[in-house]
């Protein structure tokens, strides 16, 4: 299953810090916290936003490192 964006959604806003979460389906949460699996929301995702991710095999909070056109870089919080 790749991104869909009806899956992405805002919990709360400030600042310019947004909070968001993601049902991943079946996709692994080594999938969807890898490297530009959000390329198709770099234009809603900032660097520090924070991304609660729900996937198959567990739930995972990671940051947005990068976000710029086309890419979206995550880094988990560990």
């Amino acid at each position: 299953m790749a991104f869909a964006v009806r899956n992405l959604s805002v919990l709360s806003y400030a600042n310019g810090f947004t909070l968001w979460h993601y049902k991943a389906g079946k996709d692994a949460l080594a999938v969807v916290s890898g490297d530009n699996y959000f390329a198709d929301a770099s234009d809603m995702l900032t660097a520090g936003d924070l991304l609660m991710l729900t996937a198959a095999d567990g739930a995972r909070i990671v940051a947005v490192a990068l976000s710029d056109i086309q890419t979206v870089l995550t880094a988990s919080l560990a």
